[in-house]
């Protein structure tokens, strides 16, 4: 009988980490995520894995734990022995780096030397990937590829950047099985509510409901690789199912602009987006990052993938989701309001 494969994610409660999850699962993996401590539960995007009729006995251990803590990054490891660590997780907003420089490098940065360090000293068989992003390009001509020069515009794509290199240095220096997967920006109905793609279409579910006067942007002219999130985790686990440890671009090939997003979304709805975006110079980065286009040429070689869900599903998949969700939420406040009508004090 074959032994079960155990895997470590950090940022299991966000976007990438819960499709991951699931992914995994699914393949019959022992999943364990680390969550920081908080004072209110926000494991809603894996809660319903616990639940799944499709993952029988379903092998999911959350533990709590920072990256900005080594000696517990290295017990946790230690403790858990996998196979396998996935570290999604990040500061993440390129607009909210520049607020938090330092809490940014300490976390998107120092953060995977920490967990590197932890593997070296405790098991250097374990296989790691690094989410790293495709900011890391930053203004280097587009399409960027895995030989691009690295001239990162953020804190946030610095921090990124020193990631990258500090796991291609641990795979040389120390032969572990070490791989940058340098995704592209990938999207789905579970992405933040702060990053634009998912602000657009919530704000746009609330409008259409009338719940919702206007919407707030900054540049719209920023142009994207924008791919689907539940598609991306599988590369993630292919890049270390591969002989070689390598780093691989994920993207679609193709780059649209948030303009271009806000017409497709708000036209989808029989909506003009124009009479209800306003800017805001408050969302504008005091270094912008204009076209990323990724090649994902290396990735199509090598590990055989392709990204399917082109950009006009990804925009009504998402538009759908959220219009079902704000719909679902307005029922409940009806709901509740009536009931409460007839409550006698």
């Amino acid at each position: 009988m074959d032994q079960i494969k155990r895997a470590l994610i950090t940022g299991i409660t966000g976007q990438d980490g819960s499709y991951l999850s699931e992914f995994l699962l699914q393949k019959g993996y022992e999943v364990h995520g680390i969550i920081r401590r908080a004072s209110t539960f926000n494991t809603e995007r894996i809660d319903h894995l616990y639940m799944d009729p499709h993952i029988k006995g379903t092998k999911l251990f959350l533990h709590y734990g920072d990256l900005s803590d080594a000696g517990q990054m290295t017990n946790l490891i230690y403790n858990i022995q996998p196979d396998e660590i996935y570290n999604l997780a990040a500061q993440s907003h390129v607009r909210v780096s520049f607020d938090l420089p330092e809490y940014t490098g300490d976390i998107s940065g120092l953060g995977t030397t920490r967990i590197l360090e932890a593997i070296r000293k405790c098991n250097n068989d374990i296989k790691f990937y690094q989410a790293s992003s495709s900011e890391i390009f930053g203004s280097s001509p587009p399409p960027q590829n895995e030989n691009n020069p690295l001239q990162p515009r953020s804190p946030y794509a610095i921090a990124k950047a020193y990631s990258y290199w500090m796991t291609r240095n641990y795979r040389e220096a120390y032969d572990i099985f070490a791989c940058n997967g340098i995704l592209f920006n990938h999207e789905s109905p579970r992405r933040g509510e702060t990053f634009v793609t998912r602000k657009i279409t919530k704000a746009l579910a609330r409008i259409k409901l009338g719940l919702q006067d206007k919407l707030y942007l900054g540049n719209l002219g920023s142009k994207r690789d924008w791919g689907y999130a539940k598609e991306y985790v599988g590369v993630m686990w292919l890049m270390l199912q591969h002989d070689i440890p390598d780093d691989y671009v994920i993207a679609t090939g193709e780059a649209y602009s948030v303009e271009e997003f806000l017409y497709d979304a708000f036209n989808y709805a029989d909506l003009d987006w124009e009479e209800y975006v306003e800017i805001d110079p408050r969302y504008f980065r005091p270094t912008e990052v204009d076209v990323l286009i990724g090649d994902p040429g290396k990735a199509q070689e090598i590990l055989g993938w392709r990204s399917k869900v082109k950009f006009k599903e990804l925009v009504r998949l998402m538009v759908d989701a959220d219009m079902e969700k704000e719909e679902r939420k307005l029922n409940g406040y009806a709901r509740r309001a009536k009931q409460e009508k007839y409550v006698v004090p």
